[in-house]
């Protein structure tokens, strides 16, 4: 398993590579590292080889999405705006902070 640490501004390119390689996705998550940083971490799979796309980001800055490219992603990447309140930019269907019902805001803020 490989884990490949990206950028912000690169990691739309490595998706769309893997895309090409017809990779699917198989999970995206993010971890709270400490008060003002997040890991988001995007696993891929083809057969038994996986690629992590690995970065992190302050939370602060809106991260792109690649629902585009792979449409389940929505549903992690409204994950990630609900329960961390990091926002995503251009998702295919953003439910707008109404995916989870959580007794308050972004709890893992």
């Amino acid at each position: 398993m490989e884990v490949k640490e990206v950028t912000l501004d690169s990691l739309l390119s490595e998706v769309q590579g893997l895309k090409a390689e017809e990779y699917r996705l198989i999970q995206i998550c993010a971890t709270k590292v400490n008060e003002d940083e997040y890991e988001i971490l995007y696993t891929f799979g083809d057969r038994y080889d996986e690629v992590n796309l690995r970065f992190s980001v302050d939370g602060k800055t809106p991260i792109k999405s690649i629902s585009h490219l792979y449409w389940a992603a929505f549903l992690y990447e409204n994950e990630i705006h609900d329960l961390y309140g990091i926002e995503v930019e251009n998702m295919v269907m953003d439910y707008r902070g109404g995916l989870y019902r959580t007794a308050e805001k972004a709890p893992f803020k």
